[in-house]
């Protein structure tokens, strides 16, 4: 029988009033040096070699250092910063340090690397270095949060990382309505500056700090509640907190002068349209598709055909309206006829066989040349010059003036997709919220017990494909007139460039299966990260299967999971009846395995 202790030593034995002051004298030292030079040359990128105003990464670290400040302020109790820590006190204090730790050793590495050893840099990234390195130190002597239970001799990687956990917030005061509508669009206007920061970011360098910083500060975030408290806003007021969002992703191209980042900002959508189309099929359903970019190949190819260009075999010009209906029905089609004869397998069966139509769909399109096989799509050479949209006279080729902002080309595209997004967020949740969505869920969980209850599981599991099928055509058609070209090899199962079946079913997997806003975010990380690392392609995919075991070793539900995905993953340490009856009889259940 294991022994239950209650450990809240912290891991480095300093008085909790010595840690906590010199926490803060830690992350005010790195703030204050973000304003000197860091750097003598302005060959390093963004320019730290000015003193009084920062710069590129200083920016990221006088973030870090303010947000490391103010949690560690709050802990003293200080009357108008007490709300930062609603959950936990002193774990998003050591997860901010360790974020600003990490953005400014980065910095500090970047540039001795660059510049050639660290006689280039200047007294003020030293003063910085060690002020993150005492502001970590000394928050790692900060009580913790949570006590150490099960275990009776606890090693010092538990006691770690234990002193990063935390407790749920209690409950909040009640607001009034005006207030937390307040917050709801406060909290989205945050999220649109640093999402677009992130997409703005002009060389790499200062994206790896943003991923660095950022990634902390969320963590930070929600270990202090405050993620919590936001999350039980927005459910009260679900529908304002929907429309603040899609509000804040139209503002995004009025923030953009020109559409150097607006096209990676389409090709997100684009990306997160299909994903979250897969996540019908895999996260709702329970169905692994290893082949499912192809839909998105057969919608592209269907608009491509239909569009008037010159490179098409059938000469014909469609509206956009009806080439989006058609690329949709096809894609219905091909997903009905292949999911018909297939949907009869399970697990890795099926998987094996979706792969398969994966790559007959590519080496098909690449053999109807001519020569292999009928003219149709132009063989490997696929289907060029696609022409730009045109819809009732507004064409999506040309720039427009819109509230005195001029939107380029990409953001005309931008503003089409996030209304396809649109279509597809509210087919989902309308879908999972539905019968059929219960029945999918039922499938998912355990196919047999869902039979016996009467529930057709090849029926249910084929509307689910078709409809995935039907979402990622839609998509498809936008995305060839977006690339103004299609050929076979954008439709592969797996490379470094996204969207492929591989990116699209970890970018579900790493949201969360599901869930609406898991895929997103998993899209929008899987497809900004190459696209800003390209010094790193030849790493990328050794990169990504790291990241995946580490997902699986630490939050195998995704970043964002629904409550039953966090029963399931997580224990919640708690026996099946209270301590104390079973202390007070000689008999009783226990939970198996205790």
């Amino acid at each position: 029988m294991t022994t239950k202790t209650h450990e809240t030593t912290p891991v480095l034995a300093i008085p909790a009033t010595v840690a906590r002051a010199a926490t803060a004298a830690g992350a005010a030292i790195t703030l204050g040096s973000t304003f000197l030079a860091w750097t003598w040359t302005a060959k390093f990128p963004g320019d730290l070699t000015v003193t009084g105003y920062p710069g590129g990464l200083q920016v990221l670290t006088l973030v870090g250092a303010a947000l490391t400040l103010l949690f560690t302020l709050s802990g003293y109790g200080i009357k108008g910063l007490r709300w930062l820590t609603p959950g936990g006190t002193n774990s998003p204090v050591r997860l901010a340090a360790l974020g600003l730790l990490g953005t400014m050793g980065f910095t500090v590495g970047a540039i001795s690397v660059e510049l050639g050893g660290v006689v280039n840099l200047e007294p003020g990234a030293w003063i910085g270095l060690v002020g993150a390195i005492i502001a970590l130190v000394a928050s790692l002597g900060l009580p913790h949060d949570q006590d150490i239970t099960d275990t009776t001799n606890p090693s010092p990687l538990e006691k770690f990382l234990n002193s990063l956990r935390a407790p749920a917030p209690g409950r909040p005061k009640e607001l009034p309505s005006w207030a937390e509508i307040l917050i709801i669009v406060a909290a989205f206007g945050i999220g649109l500056f640093v999402v677009t920061y992130g997409i703005d970011t002009a060389y790499p360098e200062l994206f790896v700090g943003y991923l660095i910083i950022t990634g902390f500060a969320v963590t930070a975030l929600f270990k202090a509640g405050l993620m919590a408290r936001l999350s039980a806003i927005t459910t009260k007021y679900r529908s304002i907190a929907v429309a603040a969002a899609f509000v804040a992703a139209a503002v995004f191209p009025f923030t953009q002068s020109t559409d150097q980042y607006t096209l990676i900002a389409v090709n997100i959508l684009i990306f997160a349209t299909v994903a979250l189309g897969l996540n019908i099929v895999v996260g709702l359903a329970g169905l692994l598709d290893l082949g499912y970019v192809a839909f998105l190949g057969v919608g592209a190819y269907t608009a491509a055909l239909v569009s008037g260009t010159s490179a098409s075999a059938f000469g014909v010009q469609f509206p956009f309206w009806a080439s989006v209906l058609l690329g949709a029905a096809v894609s219905l089609i091909f997903g009905v006829v292949i999911g018909a004869p297939t949907l009869r397998l399970r697990g890795d069966y099926l998987a094996i066989v979706t792969l398969g139509f994966g790559e007959i769909f590519r080496i098909a399109v690449g053999n109807l040349d001519g020569v292999s096989g009928p003219q149709v799509t132009n063989g490997p050479n696929g289907v060029p010059n696609i022409p730009d949209l045109n819809f009732f006279g507004y064409d999506f080729g040309e720039s427009h003036t819109i509230l005195g902002f001029e939107l380029g080309a990409y953001a005309n595209y931008y503003l089409l997709m996030l209304l396809a997004m649109i279509l597809v967020v509210l087919v989902f949740s309308r879908a999972g919220s539905s019968r059929i969505g219960r029945a999918w869920v039922a499938i998912r969980e355990d196919e047999t017990a869902a039979t016996a209850m009467g529930i057709n599981g090849f029926r249910v599991k084929l509307i689910a494909f078709a409809l995935g099928a039907t979402l990622a055509g839609i998509a498809g058609t936008v995305q060839a007139h977006v690339q103004s070209t299609v050929v076979p090899e954008m439709y592969v199962f797996a490379g470094p460039v996204p969207p492929n079946s591989a990116f699209l079913l970890a970018a579900v997997i790493l949201g969360g299966m599901g869930t609406i806003s898991g895929p997103l975010i998993g899209a929008a990380l899987l497809y900004m990260i190459p696209a800003k690392l390209q010094f790193l392609s030849d790493y990328q995919l050794l990169g990504f299967g790291l990241a995946l075991i580490l997902l699986m070793r630490f939050r195998p539900e995704g970043l964002i999971a629904n409550r039953r995905a966090k029963l399931e993953y997580h224990e919640t340490g708690q026996l099946d009846v209270p301590d104390e009856t079973l202390a007070g009889t000689t008999s009783g259940t226990t939970k198996a395995g205790a």
